[in-house]
């Protein structure tokens, strides 16, 4: 029995995560966009400046009977730095930041829960700066933006970022792979 719900969340390149999250089993739809900001309805143009407050983000539709919010907080700590302040790899500004938007009073426990797990588990050497804020608006990016990676592999950015992030997700979520993208 199908139970659908919505996730929120920001860890870098939106053209990242949306390449990792549209592969993984019961997740049914991934939108790439901005959140957490102050402006409404931004550009791209204005996100990239730093100045709206707006994380690049994205926004997904999953089937919690297939795969569950832990999981995906999983997922989404494993394939990008939640210890680097404004920055992932090369990306470089406040639009960068790791956020989790909790939807409901339960993700926001289980992200709070999870991320004190990490803390005290030592995973990793520096602490880790990943906001847990209260979901409030998302803002669709504009359409170049959507299935960016399929759209665009042989670009030097997927190719050199977005490639080696797939392939340890293949390596280490093997089971949790869509068919489509055995």
């Amino acid at each position: 029995m199908e139970k659908r719900e919505k996730a929120t969340l920001a860890g870098g390149c939106f053209w990242c995560t949306e390449a990792i999250f549209k592969r993984l089993k019961g997740v049914e739809n991934v939108i790439p966009g901005y959140a957490g900001g102050e402006v409404n309805t931004p550009s791209y143009e204005q996100v990239s400046t730093g100045g709206t407050g707006h994380a690049e983000a994205i926004q997904l539709e999953f089937d919690a009977a297939s795969i569950s919010y832990e999981q995906l907080l999983d997922v989404f700590f494993h394939l990008h730095d939640p210890t680097t302040s404004d920055r992932q790899g090369a990306d470089v500004g406040p639009q960068y930041r790791s956020v989790i938007f909790y939807h409901t009073d339960e993700q926001r426990k289980i992200a709070e829960e999870i991320l004190d797990k990490l803390e005290s588990s030592g995973a990793y050497k520096d602490p880790i700066v990943t906001e847990v804020t209260k979901f409030e608006r998302f803002y669709p990016a504009e359409d170049y933006h959507l299935n960016y990676y399929e759209m665009h592999k042989s670009q030097p950015y997927c190719r050199i970022v977005i490639d080696p992030k797939i392939q340890k997700l293949y390596k280490d979520y093997q089971e949790k792979i869509k068919e489509e993208y055995q």
